[in-house]
């Protein structure tokens, strides 16, 4: 061969592994788009199962993938809740105020007046049940002084359990892109709070609370459903989809799974469902939560598209994973039904007796009273306006907060149409159309007020001592309270965001005298609580 054939042979064979060189690196690039867009479907959400006593994974899928936790965020506030009660920090009966801040909370909340006291007892079963956003920041600044100084003991609590996949910004899991976990870290967490806080364990299973004349049942679908389950918290935003941390018991051995970014409220059920029921009859061991291979603080993917726009779509390739699993249900004559888990969340749940709380000083507490203060100063400091000098702009917060244009209602495919939560009195409202700014505060939020028809049981229910409310239905009886004038005593009429309930300040009226008020049931429509576009309390 000549040397001008071999210069051109070896000019052909360059080409040729340049042409190579450049295929592989289309596909390479082809697959890691396709690696981004399964870690964001619905049908490939993150979830784990790991046992509470041992803390061994028996089942994960992308358990350390970036995620936004709406409001099972309200665990790590539980967390640093129960910690500081453990170190003498503060006592479950120490009354907390209620500031202007936690007032201007987005729904879901309880909405009591600015300078009303609520014990951190009574606020920590209304964190967990109602998953009430204004009570976040009452406990954010009754344990630490302020919303800043608690998400620091956020982050140093999460650091400490090994949560490596976690950033907290905020105490409720309103919509903040800074604030991220994982299926892991959450795993790790819910066994925390049930491991170092065992006798704290009734929180998180408490199937409805009544306030008044007011029953807020529990947004979590397992609960009198599921055979065994028995805990913990649910969270919802769209950037979310449906979050749930739940724990369940069988034949003495105690599961904890985690389910990100269901498309739905009973997708998010189903699935936790057949993640148990798998877990619970073929799960083995494969290693240590905290052993899995993690990558720090990263951005999560945003899962708008999947489930508030696109959500029937994704709906059915998530449910399709379930297609054929089934639950044995308990039956009153002792016998079982095979259930499928896709129907687990339409079943009639047992009726749970509410916990009774209260607004107002536990009778006879003559102790300190907790409230805004200059951080690391103990419960009882004189409040301080410097707890708040630096507090952030209005204008920092997430543009995920805001929905967008083409956003669709939760709701038969219907565009948006709930009011702002804190809607102005009805003259102005005449005059004065809310803004989209107003809108974003109702739509965008929340897991517990989740309008899909699967949660229709979950709405909380007005009665009468004499009236029992059907399994199912939403009950509303009429009482003197609702036709009382805003602006008086709150009622079922009052306007969302005015103060709600108790005649006279919590500092004045102790105890079960303010038990009998509460926020009216007309605000709950609007809520947000787990952070959605909703018309009830997350879901949750």
């Amino acid at each position: 061969m000549s040397r001008i054939e071999r210069a051109a042979t070896k000019m052909a064979e360059a080409e040729a592994d340049r042409m190579n060189m450049s295929a592989k690196s289309t596909l390479r690039s082809l697959f890691v788009v396709a690696a981004v867009g399964a870690a964001s479907s619905a049908s490939s959400a993150p979830s784990v199962v790991i046992d509470v006593a041992s803390g061994q994974v028996l089942a994960q899928e992308q358990a350390t993938q970036s995620w936004y936790p709406a409001s099972l965020t309200k665990l790590m506030t539980v967390y640093v809740a129960l910690d500081a009660v453990r170190s003498g920090r503060i006592q479950y009966d120490t009354p907390m105020i209620v500031s202007p801040r936690a007032l201007s909370m987005a729904p879901s909340k309880m909405g009591f007046p600015v300078g009303s006291e609520v014990t951190l007892r009574n606020a920590l079963v209304m964190l967990m049940v109602k998953s009430a956003n204004d009570i976040a920041v009452t406990i954010a600044e009754g344990v630490s002084g302020s919303v800043e100084a608690f998400a620091d003991e956020m982050n140093r609590a999460s650091a400490k359990l090994g949560m490596r996949e976690s950033y907290w910004a905020n105490p409720n899991g309103l919509p903040d892109d800074r604030q991220v976990t994982s299926a892991r870290d959450l795993a790790i967490l819910g066994r925390a709070l049930l491991t170092e806080f065992p006798e704290s364990a009734g929180f998180f299973n408490i199937g409805a609370m009544q306030l008044g004349r007011q029953i807020h049942p529990t947004h979590n679908g397992l609960l009198g459903r599921y055979p065994g389950a028995d805990g913990m918290k649910t969270g919802f935003t769209c950037p979310a989809g449906y979050n749930l941390v739940a724990s369940a018991t069988h034949g003495g051995q105690k599961l904890i799974t985690v389910v990100l970014g269901a498309p739905s409220a009973a997708a998010r059920t189903a699935k936790a469902a057949s993640l148990l029921d798998r877990a619970f009859m073929t799960g083995s061991p494969s290693g240590s939560i905290a052993a899995l291979p993690t990558f720090g603080v990263a951005p999560a993917p945003d899962m708008r598209d999947s489930v508030c726009r696109h959500r029937g779509k994704a709906n059915a390739e998530y449910m399709a994973e379930v297609e054929d699993m089934t639950v044995a249900i308990p039956r009153e004559n002792g016998s079982t039904d095979q259930v499928n888990v896709k129907t687990i969340a339409a079943l009639p749940r047992s009726r749970f007796e509410p916990v009774p709380i209260f607004l107002g000083r536990s009778p006879g507490y003559e102790g300190p009273v907790a409230g805004v203060r200059d951080p690391g100063s103990p419960v009882g400091s004189p409040s301080t306006v410097t707890a708040y000098a630096h507090e952030p702009p209005a204008a920092a917060a997430s543009p995920i907060s805001r929905p967008a244009p083409d956003a669709l209602s939760m709701r038969h495919g219907r565009k948006h149409t709930a009011k702002a939560a804190h809607a102005p009195a009805k003259e102005k409202a005449a005059k004065h159309k809310p803004s989209m700014a107003n809108k974003s505060s109702a739509s965008t939020p929340s897991t517990e007020n989740e309008p899909s028809a699967e949660n229709k049981p979950e709405q909380a229910v007005t009665i009468e001592k004499s009236t029992k409310p059907r399994q199912g239905k939403h009950v509303a009886v009429k009482t003197p309270v609702d036709k009382t004038p805003a602006g008086k005593t709150p009622g079922a009429k009052a306007p969302a965001g005015k103060a709600p309930a108790a005649k006279a300040s919590a500092t004045k009226t102790p105890g079960a005298k303010n038990a009998g008020k509460s926020v009216s049931a007309k605000n709950d429509k609007h809520a947000i609580g787990d952070h959605a576009p909703q018309r009830r309390d997350n879901e949750q």
